[in-house]
């Protein structure tokens, strides 16, 4: 048995295909966990949707931004960007049955020793404390409320974590350091403006995995969303996302029965994004 972990796929259905086939993927005997943005900019978000819905048990997935959005088009509340390639989504036939699959995948995975999240932890958190905020919001995908908690989803503030705070407020923090997180400040305020990479963080910001006293150093975790991010050459951080949609590669991690770590990645075909 093997267990992944796979970065951002972004709707490139073909390298997730290749992947699989290079790796001999087994639904009878691996495992495999997606690190969120399963769909959006890429050519094919319904295959991959309907290719990792096929695998059943064997295939869990934390959801990310571009996934969040997809449910909020689909469900009326947010237009379409001009970037979008989820058409082929909004007519499908099976759609109400994948989209009821993306809403009960989970916002963090804590499997074999690595908590899996999309974009990040904000350091005040313990894992105990990530998993419970991200039950909040896993409750709230499932039940009736999804659509106007989708609209009201959006928006950058507040920037910081309080115990305090509740409903709409509450969760809006919890997606956005879950799904959106790069730079934070040394007390937790998140940042969200900058794109670029770790050594072009803002002033009195820092990539979020290397806040001092971050309260989930002592795990690793796996993340995605952070494509400009480039290799880290170190054991509590996994950054798996490498651009597959940008014309980068499709990277994994993985970890064999003996615990031995491995990284595969397929080259992706360059991808132009229309408009």
């Amino acid at each position: 048995m093997a267990v992944y972990w796979m970065g951002d796929i972004q709707g490139c259905n073909a390298p997730l295909g290749r992947w699989l086939d290079e790796v001999g993927f087994s639904p009878s005997r691996d495992h495999l966990i997606v690190l969120g943005d399963l769909v959006n900019r890429g050519p094919d978000s319904l295959g991959v949707l309907r290719r990792l819905m096929a695998f059943q048990g064997s295939v869990k997935c934390v959801l990310g931004n571009h996934d969040l959005h997809a449910l909020a088009v689909v469900m009326g509340v947010r237009p379409q960007h001009p970037q979008d390639t989820l058409k082929e989504l909004l007519t499908a036939a099976d759609q109400p049955a994948l989209i009821d699959w993306i809403r009960h995948q989970k916002m963090a995975i804590w499997s074999h020793g690595v908590l899996s999240v999309h974009a990040g932890v904000l350091p005040g958190w313990t894992l105990e404390k990530t998993l419970s905020l991200a039950s909040e919001i896993e409750d709230i995908l499932r039940s009736p409320q999804l659509p106007d908690f989708l609209l009201q989803m959006y928006g950058n503030q507040p920037a910081v974590w309080r115990e305090e705070w509740v409903s709409m407020t509450r969760w809006r923090v919890v997606v956005n350091a879950l799904t959106r997180l790069r730079f934070c400040s040394a007390d937790g305020e998140m940042e969200f403006a900058t794109k670029d990479s770790a050594a072009q963080a803002p002033a009195g910001f820092m990539p979020w995995f290397d806040v001092p006293g971050r309260r989930t150093a002592d795990i690793t975790v796996a993340f995605g969303h952070w494509s400009t991010l480039g290799k880290l050459n170190r054991g509590d951080v996994w950054a798996l996302d490498s651009g597959c949609v940008w014309g980068g590669c499709l990277s994994a991690m993985s970890k064999d029965h003996d615990g031995n770590l491995h990284q595969i990645q397929i080259r992706c075909e360059q991808f132009q994004v229309p408009g």
